[in-house]
């Protein structure tokens, strides 16, 4: 094929997208590198937020789980808000609320921080997740079986050893499969960050329609993007669990013919 019949190839694919086709497939492609950037910036977001988030959530959910005289309340109080409100509007306080206060404005963090889109939507998504996490994790501390508990204490060993080495292995075990709806949660969730002008994979898809004027040409590409990224999490968690939680599984057991011997 010379280069006339390759431009003749290209421009019938383009005609055949444009006037033919329900989906205008040439015209994502040429901004396909508007969707790869956004999303590399919901992941980054959304993974850094579940780091931190997990790791602000252990603490609170052991003092959750023991009821702490001093913590419990004021933790319930966190994950309540948290919980209870849509993260939209947790958002919103964060990234317009704030600005409304002169001593807000006028603090060292504003100009590096909460005057970012960035480092606010990275405050919200983590302070988010922590509190979910916080309740589910809580729930796997509480109900870890008691002979495991007391094994341990069999064993010599101490209230935060028996924490460290018993009960919050076998509670993160447990809660894999909760944990993991959250993790599609958050990702679904991320759509809020096309909301505070950060330019995420739903972004990109507003852009590319309100560039052109299409009806639903990005929202399509988007939809595609998150469908692939919720199976590559979900086959990842299947694997895992897997291999994690195996030992929980019932195995079956193969009846072998039992042979009698005389005498």
């Amino acid at each position: 094929m010379d280069e006339s019949d390759n431009r003749t190839f290209w421009e019938y694919l383009a005609y055949v997208s444009e006037h033919q086709s329900p989906l205008d497939f040439v015209l994502v492609w040429d901004h396909i590198d508007r969707f790869l950037w956004g999303t590399l910036l919901t992941l980054e977001i959304t993974v850094i937020a579940l780091i931190l988030g997990g790791i602000l959530s252990v603490p609170m959910a052991i003092a959750r789980a023991y009821q702490h005289r001093w913590l419990n309340f004021p933790i319930w109080c966190f994950t309540y808000f948290f919980r209870g409100t849509p993260l939209l509007v947790q958002t919103y306080l964060v990234y317009y609320g704030l600005a409304q206060f002169d001593a807000v404005r006028e603090s060292f963090l504003w100009d590096p921080i909460l005057s970012s889109a960035w480092w606010c939507a990275l405050i919200v998504f983590t302070l988010n997740t922590a509190g979910y996490t916080t309740e589910f994790l809580r729930g796997s501390i509480a109900t870890t079986p008691s002979g495991e508990i007391e094994a341990a204490r069999a064993c010599g060993m101490s209230a935060w050893t028996t924490i460290r080495r018993i009960v919050l292995p076998s509670a993160f075990r447990r809660a894999l499969p909760a944990y993991s709806n959250e993790v599609i949660f958050m990702l679904h969730s991320s759509v809020v960050l096309s909301t505070i002008t950060l330019q995420d994979l739903l972004g990109a898809g507003r852009w590319l329609n309100g560039r052109y004027y299409l009806a639903y040409e990005g929202f399509v590409t988007a939809m595609l993007f998150y469908m692939v990224l919720v199976f590559i999490i979900s086959r990842g968690f299947k694997f895992w669990e897997k291999h994690w939680l195996g030992h929980l599984r019932q195995r079956e057991i193969e009846d072998e013919p039992v042979t009698l011997k005389a005498g």
